[in-house]
């Protein structure tokens, strides 16, 4: 008994001292922060750095010794990519690394739906998750600050209120699934030429009021677990390790507790790096696309360089603890959360998420009718026409492929001309109209002038013929058109296509325009053809949300979350000399400051071909009266502005109810309005609600540049309630005293 009963004891204490010995870090029910200093602790100084930089091209190093695994990072943001090699940048050729592609940024920023934003995180957190992503790469909340940006398609529009409030679900259901969302690219990445080295010049104001609002989101209320700092440099110094943005503004103001990661190649010296703010370096020593390191990994900026500089005490340790530590929080939020879920891949939830986000993100420009006495040519009936001419190299195009970063290789993709034959059968006909090469990155095909002419002149003997022309085209994803690394060389259609419309209307004038882009586009040919669709790159099950909208099996809801221009020259960017856009190679100054988008146009007063927040639908809605609270609000109150809107149409429909303020008087210059709050509603025929908004004093601040701080002056303020920042239906005012 005795014996028995001091085997126990000993037991007991071997069990103890057993427990007492386990690390925290390995236990994921403890606190993160506990795992994180326990993990800190027994690192060596060498395996910290280790944490600091790359070890294959989309994979950085875990601490081998302490059983803690490496994080994996995926491009994104609007699908998986395919898998690429340890070591370059070809495809790895797996056989089950085909995804779903989801509708481009801007598609999603246009359906105007935090609702839509939150199912499209979840789909794709789940594909990344399944995927064996720590990291994806997305989403991008760029300003659109000109149409020639080749990569605006990633990205949410000209608002960063509109932008703000669509990327925070994205990321928050993303994350859900364990894998980390790396919001891009921070900051000021408004363009590609000379995106490198190109140094952006603005006012505090212009910065903290149109550039930052949207990643300020994305981290405080979305707490996204990484950013991607960006190539370009900003006041000097380079965005992936500048002192203002990184130290001072992410980490110091707004309190970021996750990781910077360098966008590919975006590290360029090891002091900068290691005091101002940046954690992961990547892709150093290669353009960030498509040239092969000479270097190892060991060689990074962030590397053995750095490992030097703090043995001599050129930099104090509280960097690389500072990094690392923040390294092991999002390690234990991702690759080491055994509670996340596994994921899945190519569901048919996924694809019914990719086709409902198109349908929402659609928007209809423009429907009128071919003659002054027949109906708008949309929807279409399928009783109405027997031969139904579909034109155009994007019905038939993979638009997945291409675009740089964002190529994805898909496991199903039904296009614009598949959607139509499924609904419209046998009396859909087709041919090209145009050429616009094999999709490719870095250069674009070449096509023969002689090719192009018979090819448009197939188009118009075919279309004398039809009772409808469907032209589908655009833009695509290859070399200065919407893709990463170059803008676009010009406003206007490539490929000939304003001579195909012109051409088309000549024999036939019931053509319906379907544009697939991520850009606004030049339209010369825009009075003269009856309907006008805005489609969007919109991935695996594009041609079936095509289709829907055209046959009205879904009414059109899309709004547009940037302005098309009449003219280049008529967009803020480009009203200046060059220096504005693009610079000057070195240099380039942002003289359009905080008049951006449908800011500059009205405060300017110059038309535009569609106003941001445009969208047309096969009803109508009426908006009444709007009721304020109170006609006054105080320093720390708010107001409700209420606003009844009703369907008076003949079938259901969704509206998006767009809220702006201007403030009248001021002592620095405004715009004349600015959004502020939206709803989507949807209401059956005859059917009415009373659409509430809520107004707090934040939302008529202003950045002050001596105060270093936001504010508000005392005055009055109007309130324009519209279907669109030019379509204002009610306005009202209240005063801020």
């Amino acid at each position: 008994m005795k014996k028995h009963l001091l085997a126990c004891l000993l037991g007991m204490c071997t069990a103890g001292m057993l427990m007492a010995q386990t690390p925290v870090y390995l236990d994921d029910n403890q606190p993160v922060e506990a795992r994180v200093k326990d993990a800190l602790g027994r690192m060596t100084l060498e395996e910290k750095v280790a944490l600091c930089h790359a070890q294959s091209k989309f994979s950085s190093p875990g601490v081998p010794r302490l059983g803690i695994p490496e994080l994996w990072m995926s491009d994104g943001p609007h699908g998986v990519r395919a898998e690429i090699n340890w070591n370059d940048w070809g495809y790895a050729g797996w056989t089950n690394d085909s995804v779903t592609a989801f509708p481009a940024l801007t598609c999603l920023a246009a359906t105007w739906n935090p609702d839509m934003s939150a199912a499209y995180g979840k789909a794709i957190g789940e594909e990344a998750r399944y995927r064996g992503k720590d990291v994806l790469l997305g989403p991008g909340v760029n300003i659109y600050r000109t149409p020639l940006n080749g990569r605006n398609f990633e990205y949410m529009g000209e608002d960063p209120y509109l932008a703000g409030i669509m990327c925070v679900p994205y990321i928050r259901e993303v994350q859900k699934n364990g894998v980390a969302t790396c919001v891009k690219h921070y900051a000021l990445n408004n363009q590609e030429l000379w995106r490198g080295h190109i140094d952006v010049e603005l006012s505090d104001r212009a910065l903290h009021e149109i550039y930052l609002p949207a990643f300020k989101a994305a981290v405080q209320k979305g707490g996204s677990w990484t950013i991607m700092g960006s190539y370009n440099k900003i006041r000097g110094q380079h965005a992936c390790h500048n002192e203002l943005t990184l130290n001072k503004i992410l980490k110091g103001d707004w309190g970021f507790d996750g990781v910077v990661i360098t966008d590919w190649g975006g590290c360029h010296d090891t002091y900068e790096a290691a005091m101002n703010g940046l954690d992961i370096e990547m892709g150093s020593y290669t353009n960030g696309l498509t040239s092969e390191s000479k270097f190892t990994y060991d060689d990074y900026y962030l590397a053995k360089p750095y490992l030097a500089m703090l043995k001599s005490g050129k930099v104090p340790m509280s960097t690389v603890d500072d990094k690392a530590s923040r390294i092991l929080r999002l390690i234990f939020r991702t690759s080491m959360n055994r509670h996340k879920p596994f994921g899945t891949l190519t569901t048919d939830d996924h694809y019914q998420a990719a086709r409902t986000i198109g349908d929402e993100g659609i928007v209809l420009l423009k429907n009128a009718s071919a003659t002054k006495k027949s109906a708008p040519l949309l929807p279409i009936a399928g009783d109405k026409y027997k031969n139904i001419l579909v034109v155009g190299d994007n019905a038939i195009r993979m638009l997945n492929q291409g675009g740089g970063s964002s190529d994805l290789k898909v496991k199903d993709m039904i296009s614009p001309l598949e959607g139509l034959r499924e609904v419209y059968g046998d009396k859909i006909s087709y041919t090209r109209g145009y050429a616009a090469g094999r999709p490719m990155y870095g250069r674009a095909e070449e096509v023969p002038q002689s090719v192009s002419d018979s090819l448009r002149i197939a188009a118009v003997k075919m279309a004398k013929d039809a009772d409808l022309v469907i032209l589908v085209g655009g833009l695509n994803k290859n070399n200065f058109q919407d893709c990463e690394g170059v803008d676009r060389l010009s406003y206007a259609l490539p490929f000939g296509q304003n001579e195909l419309i012109e051409s088309l209307l000549g024999v036939n004038k019931n053509l319906v325009l379907v544009l697939l882009t991520g850009n606004a586009v030049e339209m010369p040919w825009v009075k003269q053809v009856p309907a006008i669709v805005q489609g969007w790159y919109l991935g695996s099950m594009g041609g079936k949300s095509l289709a829907d909208i055209l046959s009205g099996k879904v009414n059109p809801s899309g709004k547009l979350p940037f302005s098309f221009p009449v003219k280049l020259t008529d967009c803020g960017a480009h009203s200046f000399d060059k220096l504005c856009y693009p610079g000057d190679s070195i240099k380039e100054v942002y003289k359009d400051d905080i008049l951006v988008g449908y800011r500059w146009y009205d405060t300017k007063k110059i038309p535009t071909l569609f106003p941001f927040g445009h969208g047309l639908s096969y009803t109508t809605f009426a908006y009444g009266k709007p009721q304020l609270s109170s006609k006054v609000i105080t320093e720390d109150g708010k107001l409700t502005v209420s606003i009844p809107v009703k369907n008076t149409g003949r079938v259901s429909g969704k509206e998006v109810v767009q809220l702006y303020l201007g403030d009248e008087k001021c002592s620095v210059l405004r715009p004349l309005k600015e959004l502020k709050a939206f709803q989507k509603l949807e209401l059956a025929p005859g059917e009415e609600k009373l659409v509430p908004f809520t107004i707090s004093v934040d939302d008529l601040k202003f950045y002050d540049e001596a105060k270093q701080d936001w504010k508000a002056e005392p005055g009055k303020f109007k309130v324009y309630i519209g279907s669109s920042s030019k379509d204002i239906r009610q306005t009202t005012e209240f005063e801020l005293q």
